[in-house]
């Protein structure tokens, strides 16, 4: 299991971090300043820094120098509201490894995460999952595409990441709030129905009996 530091000082967004990762099977650790960013990425414990550059204490640009400059290589990714092209250059040049700009949609930052890793990973020997398989549906990250039995389903970009996320989770109770995050992102209306809607869609698609309604709870991907 990957283990992720987050360097978040917003609570929302640290919280939106902290469930989307921890379904995704990730083992986090969130830091609200600085300081704690530092020491706790020096220590050798965590396979991916997420970066926030307006931290409290010391910034980020300071914590991403200060690793840099020990020779850290543990990658790093920043995460901030700052857009202009002179910041990305800077995060870039500092050794940053990636750079998500603020509001920002989870499945972006996620497949982000998981192509750093991949990379640190492959670099190690080590060889990521990259394809899910539950029952008689597979689903491959490499083609972007997933398979019922014998035939080939054409899904949205949304319905795949959907897919996916219950495919991970298979037997596990996802609650509408968590799914809603994880494929929509944390800025998107909590009132929506769109969860329902694409459960529906992939209902359809995948078979009617593959997904189950948890009255007051959520949605379960059989086993």
């Amino acid at each position: 299991m990957n283990r992720i530091l987050i360097a978040e000082d917003e609570p929302r967004i640290a919280a939106f971090l902290e469930k989307g990762l921890r379904a995704n099977g990730f083992a986090t650790t969130v830091v609200e300043d600085g300081d704690e960013a530092l020491r706790k990425a020096q220590s050798n414990d965590f396979d991916l820094l997420i970066l926030d550059l307006g931290l409290p204490g010391k910034d980020g640009w300071t914590v991403l120098e200060g690793l840099r400059g020990q020779g850290e290589e543990l990658p790093i990714v920043i995460l901030s509201a700052r857009d202009d092209v002179s910041d990305k250059v800077a995060g870039f040049n500092g050794g940053a490894d990636d750079y998500v700009t603020k509001p920002f949609r989870f499945e972006e930052l996620l497949a982000r995460v998981r192509a750093r890793l991949r990379n640190s990973n492959l670099y190690k020997g080590q060889q990521p999952e990259m394809v899910l398989n539950v029952g008689n549906i597979v689903l491959d990250l490499r083609t972007h595409q997933i398979r019922v039995g014998n035939s080939t389903i054409e899904l949205s970009a949304k319905e795949f990441t959907l897919a996916e996320t219950f495919l991970r989770h298979p037997g596990q109770i996802l609650s509408r709030e968590q799914l809603l995050n994880h494929v929509w992102g944390y800025d998107y209306d909590p009132g929506s129905n769109i969860v329902d809607v694409y459960v529906g869609y992939l209902r359809k698609k995948l078979g009617g009996d593959c997904i189950e309604t948890v009255r007051g709870m959520g949605y379960r991907f059989r086993k």
